[in-house]
């Protein structure tokens, strides 16, 4: 996602957990950031931005309106899935208050999306039709187990298209400064839900991840980690670092994925 992530920046409440400790290690980072500004300066602070940006990454407004509705087309995706999960009553009591501000959060970013589009002249895209059993390949409204498993595999896509977007905002230092912070809370967001299938017993897997381990998520999103394995950062081979090893030097990088990558895998589940 490109410019609209930093609109994240303006979520208005903390997601709440009921582990202190996953609280502290994960979410801390809310409250900052939430306080900084109020939903309703975003649109004029984007419109402000996006002369520059576009200069800097040789598009105009249509342009950018493609990429926006990009990002909305990913926006539907997350505020359907989570809503559908919340009114199908398959989220344990436990999580409830976890997934119903994510919920929140998303259904934020489609209104802020759709208003900063028309803003820019543009029209925003429908939302597609979504199937989150991919032709029946699951029941995440039913098993809350497969819940959790495309909940981790759509907040680890989320934070692999932040870093592939991260180049388009390099002419303008605020506004990439901004988004590089968004990225890191939404890491923090896909740490949460990994945590939380660690913690309901359905895998091992650390708040990061591991070259391109998917764990135990099923092998319909490999996609989601090929390429994480990369041992090589600015010429430099970390894996050859002293008492480093290779699985803790993949861990300390994310790679990016493109627009077409992210968009083979959103495709999956959409009709």
């Amino acid at each position: 996602m490109k410019i609209i992530d930093i609109l994240e920046q303006f979520d208005s409440t903390n997601i709440n957990t009921s582990e202190k400790k996953t609280r502290k290690e994960t979410l801390s980072l809310f409250g900052e950031i939430t306080r900084k500004m109020a939903i309703a300066t975003v649109p004029g602070a984007l419109l402000a931005a996006i002369p520059s940006v576009s200069k800097a990454a040789g598009n105009g407004p249509a342009a950018i309106v493609d990429v926006l509705n990009f990002a909305l087309t990913l926006e539907y995706l997350e505020a359907s899935f989570y809503n559908q999960g919340i009114a199908s009553g398959v989220i344990a009591g436990s999580d409830i208050a976890i997934f119903n501000q994510i919920s929140d959060h998303e259904d934020a970013h489609v209104s802020l999306l759709q208003s900063t589009i028309q803003q820019l002249g543009g029209t925003p895209v429908n939302s597609p039709v979504f199937d989150f059993t991919a032709g029946g390949s699951f029941t995440p409204f039913i098993v809350y187990n497969q819940f959790l498993a495309l909940s981790q595999a759509f907040e680890d896509t989320g934070v692999r298209a932040y870093k592939g977007q991260a180049g388009a905002l390099m002419g303008n230092n605020d506004v990439l400064t901004a988004a590089l912070q968004i990225h890191s809370v939404e890491a923090r967001h896909a740490s949460e839900v990994r945590r939380l299938r660690t913690k309901n017993g359905l895998d091992t897997v650390k708040g990061w991840v591991t070259g391109s381990s998917r764990g135990t998520l099923p092998s319909v999103t490999q996609a989601i980690y090929d390429g994480d394995d990369v041992l090589v950062q600015a010429t430099v081979n970390i894996g050859s670092f002293s008492g480093v090893g290779n699985d803790a030097a993949t861990e300390a990088f994310d790679e990016p994925l493109t627009q077409a990558q992210v968009l083979d895998i959103a495709n999956l589940f959409i009709v």
